[in-house]
Order: C-alpha cells, then structure tokens, then sequence
C-alpha cells in the first residue's frame, strides 16, 4: 500500500503517478510539467481558430454562437424562452449558459462565449489535476481531458457543452465524500441539458439522490414561475427527426444510393433525413435507448459490489450508452465522453482504459466528419459515410466494451454482495 502522507499533494515523479508502469492501461510517460505544457499549447490553438486569428477547414462552427446563441440572448435577457424558436430545445437553467457572456461585458458576446468555454475547460483540468494527485488516483485521468479536447477542434469552444461537462465531472469527484455536493450539482446539471442525471446511475447514498431531485424541484420551479416557456423544449425535441451523422442515419445514407426517395434538411435546428421510413428509424432508436435503460437498471439490481471507481465507470457507460442510440449525435456530445472517460481514468484500478481510448479515436475521426469534410457527410458520399461507419462503429464498440467491464467489475465477480451501507462506507474510506 502506498503511503499516503504528506507527499500524496506534491509533484510525484514516480513511475506509477506519471503512468509509466505499474497501473492498468498506463500510458502517457510524462510528468505533470509536459501534461501541463500540453493542455496550454493546445487550448491557445483552438482560441486563435474560434478568434479566426486562423481558420479551421470546413464550415464556420462559430456561427452558432454568433447568430443563435446571440439571438437567444437577446431574448432571454427579457425575461422569456425562445417561445417561437423550435432549436431551442434545452431545459430552462440552459438560459443561464447562454446568458453568461454578460459576466465580461467589456468583450462582445462571442468573444466572451468563446473566453468563458475556456474558463470552463480549465476547471475541469484543474479539478482532473488535483485529483491526479490524490492517494489511490492518476494523472491519466488530466491526460485524457487535455489530449481529448482538441482532437474535437474549435467546435468545443463554440458550444456550451464544455460548461455542462464541467459541472458533471466536479459532481462525479465529489461522489463518495459529498454525496449531498455531488446531487446538488446533477439536479443543476439535468437542468442545464439533461444527461447529468445519468450521473446518478451508480450512486449508492440516498442524499445525493434526495439532492439532486429537491436542487432539480427547487430550479425548475424558479424558471417555471419567473420565465414563460420553460418547458417548450419538451415538445421541440420530441419533434426532431433522425439527424444526419446518428447510428440510424448510416440506413439512409447506405440508401440513398439505392434509389430512397428523401431529402437532407436543416431540420430543428441540426441536419436531418426527412422522407419515408425515417420515422420507423427515430423509433427504432428510441427502443434501443430503452433497452439500455433496462440493461442499466438490471445492472442496479444484480450488482454485488460498489468499488471505488464504480461510480464514474457506471456513469461513462450509462451516457455512451444513450449517445449512441441517440437519434442525434452531434460532435459536441463527444464533450461529454471525454469528461467523463477523464473521471474514469482518475481511478488507478479502472478498467475502462480501452473504452477511453476508443472514445478518443472517436473524436479525431468526429473532428474529420465535422467540420472538416461535412460537405461529404451531407451528400452521402463514400469519404462521408466511411466516416461515419468509422465514428459511429467506435462508439458502439467503445459502448459494448465498457458495458461488460463494469459488469465483470461489479458483478460477474465472485465477492460477495455487498450492501448498500457497507458500500457507502467502502466508498467513503477508498476516497478519504
């Protein structure tokens, strides 16, 4: 056992804190200087492409902010929710993201949009570094975040998915020791857009559950009674069609070749298939999505163990599992992954290594669909639909994988089960 003194908070240099023996899955055979120098160079690259101090190839991924975030904020900052706009599709404290840039009020609204996305990436380093260095964690954790975030380009800082990201990584490293910081956040979290519920998944303790339900209540009630429109994204979204670079639309990319008679639209907001059978296709992916739902709660009733990365494995797997059969999987959604996939490797005894490394993959060949040859994507093409076939493939695999891991981890496992009290203690003594 390692010991855990006063060195536990300093700039370990050993082999198995910088990950070049030791652990499962190590890689990254540099120090905390080199992870440092890195996220530093790569993120000043992706300011001067959303600054167009140089551009990226493909289409502008700034505009959105500059024309429908702007145009939402001149809404909101009225008092009232998109009421006739049907790509505002996000709950309602999604307000409070797109109304951020008034905090630097001295830049115009992109270029704090831009500044704040920054800020935002840089606490969820920061909090991935400190964890790095705490008994028991590993810096490869900070590693996946800093190498995983510019391989998705300047889309990153040209959406607010950054910002949810970081709420959802601090709440996954309060976990165990603040169960109650850890709900408060989730329930602000699935206010802001909805996947951090997703976070409660393998939490044991009751008051992160009460939390994150009476923080949901208390915020939604807020909006609900000060703001008309708080909930029309409900309808929006239920709406929406199956959009071009989801797992459902390879079927309409494969048949357009073969004489299906539809278009690609801008549609609610993002590129979708409209024609025939598309709607057969949504639904199919609605039931895929419900049947990851039972999987995940199967796994709650038949685990035996809850160990101390349990928490954040049961999370990656639950949002890979719904981005993936989601009728939509935009690049920004790959934020997500790469936060969470950064929490897993937190923990030394992970066994999600090849999971993250796929997710990774993922995003470099995200980043080659959109932006760099969307154009391809759209019109169906061999480069497009290979790409797709490519992305969408490492997901499903990246999902499968991580799947089984956490039920060979939590249940295939010949320990007995373990209850939820003495699960909740276990937790508490491998984070302190």
């Amino acid at each position: 056992m390692r010991d855990h003194g006063s060195t536990a908070h300093s700039f370990r240099t050993d082999k198995d804190q910088v990950g070049m023996t030791g652990t499962r899955g190590a890689w990254f055979p540099y120090g905390p200087l080199a992870l440092l120098g890195t996220w530093t160079v790569t993120r000043v690259l992706l300011l001067l492409f959303v600054f167009k101090v140089y551009v990226f190839p493909g289409p502008d991924v700034t505009s959105d902010v500059f024309v429908i975030y702007q145009g939402w904020y001149e809404v909101l900052r009225d008092g009232t929710f998109p009421l006739d706009d049907v790509t505002w599709q996000y709950p309602p404290a999604a307000a409070l993201a797109i109304l951020s840039p008034a905090l630097l009020p001295t830049l115009g609204y992109a270029q704090a949009f831009f500044v704040l996305a920054c800020v935002a990436d840089l606490v969820v380093f920061a909090l991935l570094f400190y964890a790095g260095l705490r008994p028991g964690k590993s810096l490869r954790g900070a590693w996946v975040w800093a190498v995983g975030v510019p391989l998705l380009g300047p889309t990153v800082y040209a959406r607010y998915d950054v910002m949810v990201t970081a709420v959802a990584v601090a709440a996954l490293l309060a976990g165990a020791r603040h169960p109650r910081i850890m709900g408060m956040l989730t329930g602000f979290g699935a206010l802001v857009k909805v996947w951090p519920v997703l976070l409660l998944v393998g939490a044991v303790r009751r008051r992160a559950w009460v939390a994150a339900v009476v923080t949901a209540a208390v915020i939604a009630a807020v909006f609900g009674l000060a703001m008309p429109g708080a909930f029309s994204f409900l309808t929006f979204q239920r709406d929406r069609g199956t959009e071009v670079e989801s797992l459902g639309s390879l079927v309409f990319h494969v048949a357009r070749g073969h004489g299906w008679d539809g278009q690609v639209l801008l549609n609610y907001g993002s590129v979708e298939f409209l024609g025939p059978y598309v709607d057969v296709v949504s639904t199919a992916a609605l039931v895929l999505t419900g049947l990851a739902f039972g999987w995940l709660l199967l796994w709650r009733l038949r685990v035996r163990r809850f160990l101390p990365h349990t928490l954040a494995d049961a999370a990656f797997v639950a949002v890979l599992m719904f981005t993936t059969t989601s009728r939509v999987i935009s690049p920004q959604y790959m934020v997500w992954l790469v936060g969470l996939a950064a929490v897993c490797l937190c923990f030394r005894r992970s066994g999600m290594t090849l999971p993250v490394v796929l997710v990774l993959a993922a995003c470099f060949v995200t980043v080659l669909e959109f932006p760099v040859w969307f154009s391809h994507v759209v019109g169906s093409d061999l480069l497009g639909v290979s790409l797709l076939f490519a992305r969408n493939g490492l997901l499903v695999i990246a999902t499968v994988l991580a799947a089984l891991e956490l039920w060979r981890s939590t249940v295939s496992d010949p320990a007995p089960r373990v209850p939820p009290q003495a699960a909740r203690t276990q937790e508490s003594l491998a984070s302190s």
